[in-house]
């Protein structure tokens, strides 16, 4: 099984609900993208930032679900920080980019960079993942 078929066969019912398609993943990079639609946005039809640290947060997670030690049972998100850029407006796809910062026994970190197709910056987010 492929890394991007792994990705796409776990069950992530919070990603689903936010319409994320997981497009590419290898152990050094997941991509994945997301429409911007009405229940995600706040005033000016423009992307909540909740949606966009949830967006983030689902695609370093599913990064470092692909990159864990044999004997791991999982994962959980430990920190996350994320440096709002740009907005994105309703209708717009944002595609999000993670790679790898740090991947150790019992943490990895990710960083995720959030754009519009256009290729306007919208969030990078960093997040630390514990590794169960």
């Amino acid at each position: 099984m492929t890394p991007l078929e792994k990705i796409q066969s776990m069950k992530m019912p919070f990603a689903e609900l936010k319409g994320v398609t997981f497009t590419e993943a290898g152990q050094d990079r997941v991509v994945a993208k997301m429409l911007v639609r009405p229940d995600l946005c706040t005033l000016r039809n423009t992307i909540h930032g909740g949606a966009v640290m949830a967006f983030a947060d689902s695609v370093g997670a599913a990064a470092t679900v692909i990159n864990l030690p044999e004997d791991a049972k999982g994962t959980t998100t430990l920190e996350s920080k994320t440096n709002f850029i740009g907005g994105a407006k309703e209708g717009t796809t944002v595609i999000a980019t993670a790679t790898p910062v740090h991947r150790g026994r019992r943490t990895q970190v990710w960083q995720t960079r959030l754009e519009t197709e256009d290729g306007k910056l919208v969030a990078v987010v960093t997040q630390t993942q514990l590794v169960l």
